[in-house]
């Protein structure tokens, strides 16, 4: 399987990890929307969020509930804004993003994060 999120679950590709359990791994997104983007995806490759059972499926929100609390704490956004995909890479991803303004969740806005930002948010973030 060539799945770019699959390779970096098992470590092949690096990542800048905030969050692993049996189930899941969430890590910092290299082409961030806003700084404190962090993308959560169940470890086994799935391309379709309401395929998922239970109780993976209410994990998935149950944590990424717990990581837009410390985002936002850490960001000082008004809210987490949540995007689900599984489309641009074909494995589940749940997009929490730090937002403000209406439009701040757009994907137009991503851009490369500087590598002192991603490492910077990595220690900021990560849940122990």
């Amino acid at each position: 399987m060539d799945c770019v999120f699959c390779k970096i679950i098992k470590g092949e590709i690096s990542s800048y990890k905030v969050y692993e359990d049996e189930d899941v791994f969430a890590f910092l997104d290299i082409n961030p929307i806003r700084s404190g983007h962090v993308l959560l995806v169940p470890k086994r490759h799935s391309e379709y969020i309401f395929e998922l059972e239970d109780p993976l499926y209410s994990d998935m929100f149950r944590i990424a509930r717990t990581l837009s609390r410390k985002i936002k704490d850490v960001t000082k956004a008004k809210r987490v804004g949540l995007a689900i995909e599984g489309i641009s890479v074909n494995h589940i991803h749940l997009h929490l993003v730090p937002v403000n303004e209406v439009n701040d969740l757009d994907p137009c806005l991503a851009k490369k994060a500087d590598p002192k930002d991603l490492e910077r948010m990595q220690s900021l973030l990560k849940i122990k």
